[in-house]
């Protein structure tokens, strides 16, 4: 497998995690909990992006 599908597998499999996370989020009961649940799930989502982006360029940058 390239690389490129390599990161966008591993993006993929991120963004379901923080999709996961998220849900967790809303059935949370305690606050604080709740809040450090989307934390994390912002986190994978903005990580996911730049390993899709990451994955993306037709051209090797070395």
């Amino acid at each position: 497998m390239s690389v490129a599908g390599e990161s966008g597998g591993r993006a993929q499999q991120m963004r379901q995690k923080a999709q996961e996370m998220e849900q967790a989020a809303e059935r949370a009961t305690d606050p604080a909990e709740r809040q450090r649940l989307k934390d994390k799930a912002r986190r994978l989502e903005e990580q996911s992006k730049r390993e899709n982006d990451r994955g993306s360029g037709d051209v090797d940058p070395m």
